[in-house]
């Protein structure tokens, strides 16, 4: 007797250049490249108060740690979800 397998869900994919990327590989790389311009783009500097100094830094410095401050989160909190279960 033959048991019919489960069907096989594989996520989903787009062909670029011969090559498979999944989607949400190719939406993340979108995304840090937009990340990467707007970051560009914005070069002024910026007064920012932290509790008690006012601090004057380039626009670009604020973004960037921003960003990497979300991805170390983001990071963080996938790896708890991934331990959860």
């Amino acid at each position: 007797m033959a048991r019919n397998a489960p069907p096989r869900h594989d996520p989903p994919t787009l062909t670029v250049k011969g090559r498979d990327m999944r989607l949400r590989t190719l939406g993340f790389v979108v995304l840090a490249g937009l990340a990467i311009w707007f970051i560009a783009v914005n070069t002024g500097s910026v007064s920012i108060r932290l509790w008690i100094p006012t601090v004057t830094l380039p626009l670009w410095v604020v973004l960037t740690a921003t960003l990497l401050v979300g991805i170390v989160l983001g990071l963080f909190i996938s790896r708890r979800r991934r331990a959860r279960r």
